[in-house]
């Protein structure tokens, strides 16, 4: 996602550094970022001529300080781990400038939770977008307990001039919008197959028919990584403490396995080639 969103930004003409620190995982942004740009040259909605000046406006670093000492936002997009995002929040509260708003990616921690490890809450807020990002032009934006109106405007304002819709969640709410519809079409998902209701096949190809989808629910769990799913939904049962709300065994167990969908190239499907992405995977057995 770090790499989507700041290619994104480049595309429309802002000068972005994208940083990790390994330098492989860099390396693999660019590569990504490479391919996504081929893919958004072939649909038409970047020309060539601008792939060379996209490029020339990303910048990777493996230091924090090089990449956000001069920022006017900040974008984390670190693991869905509360820990983590504080930790990355309090250091960036030290090295950049007054002006910086800094703002999170997260799929479900509210900014609440996030907001005091800075000294600088009023600046601070949820910018949640969905992969992938040039297909999918919304953002999801959350204040907290202390975000300004003026920030909320200031975002607002460039997610709009970037050609992103901005979703406005109008009060705290974990999983904002998106994530709690899709949560409950992931839920159910995993429930089906957990209980031995249906194949994961089946339950792709239901939903991919009846809703004219591409993908179905285990195809876009294999998208985001397994782990990952797991981490959102550990968020939403540390919350209610409910145990029907907790990572269900057939996701623990392939993650167990290392199988953490289309980065480790086995998932609830195997890649590349997956299943669902045959030409017969919704046709009737019987047709020839």
């Amino acid at each position: 996602m770090g790499a989507q969103i700041a290619l994104h930004c480049a595309v429309h003409g802002r000068v972005v550094w994208l940083h990790d620190v390994d330098e492989d995982a860099l390396a693999r942004a660019e590569e990504q970022q490479r391919q996504l740009l081929m893919d958004q040259g072939a649909a038409g909605v970047v020309h060539e001529m601008e792939t060379a000046a996209t490029f020339g406006r990303l910048r990777r670093t493996t230091s924090l300080e090089e990449a956000a000492s001069q920022a006017d936002i900040v974008i984390e997009v670190v693991k869905e781990d509360l820990a983590v995002k504080r930790e990355v929040f309090a250091v960036l509260d030290q090295i950049c400038p007054p002006r910086t708003i800094l703002t999170t990616n997260s799929s479900s921690l509210r900014i609440s939770r996030i907001e005091s490890a800075t000294g600088r809450p009023g600046k601070v807020l949820n910018t949640h977008f969905v992969q992938p990002v040039w297909k999918h032009p919304f953002v999801e934006l959350m204040g907290g307990t202390h975000t300004s109106t003026e920030t909320m405007d200031a975002v607002k304002g460039f997610m709009e001039s970037m050609g992103l819709l901005a979703v406005m969640v109008r009060k705290e709410n974990t999983g904002f919008v998106f994530n709690c519809i899709w949560r409950a079409v992931k839920k159910e998902s995993l429930r089906l197959l957990d209980q031995g209701v249906a194949s994961l096949e089946d339950i792709d190809r239901t939903w991919m028919i009846q809703m004219e989808s591409d993908v179905g629910p285990f195809a876009m769990m294999d998208r985001i990584g397994l782990d990952v799913v797991r981490d959102i939904e550990q968020v939403y049962y540390e919350e209610s403490g409910d145990w029907r709300d907790a990572p269900p065994r057939v996701l623990n167990e392939r993650i167990a396995r290392g199988e953490l969908g289309v980065k480790t190239g086995k998932g609830f499907y195997s890649y590349p080639g997956p299943e669902w992405s045959k030409p017969g995977f919704l046709k009737n057995r019987g047709e020839g």
